[in-house]
């Protein structure tokens, strides 16, 4: 069956304008149930604005290395080591919007978007202690964090503006994180792609502006330097948040947070931290890996340390946009248990699975092409972009891998199963990735390539692993 499917079936002409149509409806909010009717249109109409919304999001990091890449390999070494460290942040905020948009995609399932509001109240009420526990010490010794990372004095010197501000305002990233969750749980997936305009329209405006602090007129802006753009970044987040809070009070037919919603329900929250946990604990594993796999690289210098963030970004730009497919299928999942049709919840993630390959393995070829010269767009240093491609080709050959394997995890996540992803993820981590990378790195003398090379084959793996353990099917029964 083709993606490009509804519901009658059409011809030629008939078909393409089904399509567009279908199109126009996703970008402006659909309102289609989608427990019910054609599974491929279901999946487009909930795709194209996740994906819209991950390349959206990818952009803050794209268009930071992009402007960051002109001050010189320690800026980018800077961004790299902080983005490192927020990969902690990111697991916390992914694993409580995986629990969020699994609870509230299970009621509308239901039928039930009192409950779904309720259960997105309670997330919030969660994202906000966390957020604040987490930024203010993350703020004030972000210069010790990076001399932990391995950064250099003048790494430390140059970016310790840029690390205050961006782990101290971690609090932006995951309520952005979680109050997309709650959108894209009850299937307003639209509205989570909108916000993301106005925040990355603005962190493009402000970026350069901050950075390189010129007059426009009679204006004078700043010279921050690295730091200006983590203050971009931050501004752009918050404001994205304030407009989310704006729609969930605003409410749309799927979901509206009201005042009688306004209040601890201890018996969700308790069932909503407990899913959480789990989520957390997965990403924390992931992520906390990536940690160690740069302090890995960084013992080859600021150069490999600046070639893999290049790469890394890059890698990220297009594989957040597979997240985003992912997050459809976690969607299907949820909503189609809700109502109780567990074999049209398992159609739906190998169709999105199958999809996503074929996005992913395409842009793989393209980077195994044109890996220099996409790196030279984000950088200029000469002894830099040669790391960068080599890291981009690496990456680039397990691109079907993490394309089957993001989908298999997001569908146990968004069925309420964070148990099973999270010990995929310590096999492949933290028992293959990790030790394979240092032994390809150090003793077999493969340096930098080395770590490379074992993300490739830890992911893969992971992906099998996540194939053989969807396909025994325990995740139908799960309650939340």
């Amino acid at each position: 069956m083709s993606v490009l499917e509804t519901t009658v079936p059409q011809p030629a002409n008939g078909g393409a304008r089904s399509l567009w149509s279908s199109v126009r409806e996703a970008l402006r909010g659909s309102h289609q149930d989608y427990t019910t009717g054609s599974l491929n249109r279901s999946i487009l109409l909930l795709a194209i604005p996740m994906v819209l919304e991950m390349v959206l999001e990818s952009l803050f990091a794209v268009v930071d290395v992009f402007w960051v890449g002109r001050l010189g390999a320690n800026a980018v070494a800077t961004v790299g080591l902080t983005e490192s460290l927020l990969a902690l942040v990111f697991a916390i905020g992914l694993g409580l919007s995986l629990s969020t948009t699994a609870m509230v995609a299970r009621r509308i399932g239901e039928k039930d978007p009192e409950d779904a509001a309720i259960a997105g109240v309670q997330a919030i009420v969660l994202g906000l202690v966390i957020s604040l526990g987490m930024g203010i010490p993350a703020g004030i010794f972000a210069p010790q964090l990076l001399h932990l990372m391995g950064a250099s004095p003048a790494i430390v010197a140059v970016g310790s503006g840029y690390a205050r501000i961006a782990l101290g305002g971690c609090g932006a990233i995951i309520m952005l994180f979680l109050n997309n969750a709650i959108f894209r749980g009850a299937g307003d997936a639209a509205i989570a792609m909108r916000l993301l305009w106005v925040s990355n329209i603005i962190n493009l405006i402000l970026d350069p502006l901050l950075i390189f602090g010129p007059r426009i007129g009679p204006i004078a802006f700043p010279h921050l330097g690295v730091t200006g753009a983590a203050l971009a970044t931050f501004t752009g987040r918050s404001i994205g948040v304030l407009y989310q809070f704006y729609r969930l009070l605003k409410g749309s037919e799927r979901i509206r947070v009201l005042v009688r919603h306004l209040r601890l329900n201890i018996g969700v929250m308790l069932r909503l931290l407990r899913v959480s946990l789990n989520g957390m604990l997965q990403f924390a594993i992931a992520n906390a890996s990536w940690i160690f796999l740069v302090r890995i690289i960084s013992v080859f210098g600021s150069n490999s340390v600046a070639g893999y963030t290049v790469a890394i970004r890059v890698v990220v730009f297009f594989v957040l946009p597979s997240w985003g497919l992912s997050n459809a299928a976690a969607t299907l999942v949820g909503q189609n248990l809700g109502a109780r049709q567990p074999d049209r919840a398992a159609q739906a993630v190998w169709r999105t699975g199958f999809y996503n390959m074929l996005f992913l393995g395409a842009i793989g070829i393209f980077f195994i092409v044109f890996a220099t010269p996409v790196v030279k767009l984000f950088v200029i240093d000469p002894a830099v972009i040669p790391i960068a491609a080599v890291a981009l080709r690496t990456f680039a050959c397990g691109n079907i891998g993490y394309a089957y394997g993001m989908v298999m995890l997001q569908a146990f996540n968004g069925a309420g199963d964070t148990f099973t992803p999270t010990i995929v993820n310590f096999f492949g981590f933290w028992v293959l990735e990790l030790p394979l990378a240092w032994a390809l790195a150090v003793p077999l003398q493969l340096h930098a390539e080395g770590a490379f090379l074992a993300i490739v084959i830890a992911e893969c793996s992971m992906a099998a692993a996540g194939i053989i353990l969807f396909r025994q099917g325990r995740w139908k029964k799960r309650q939340i």
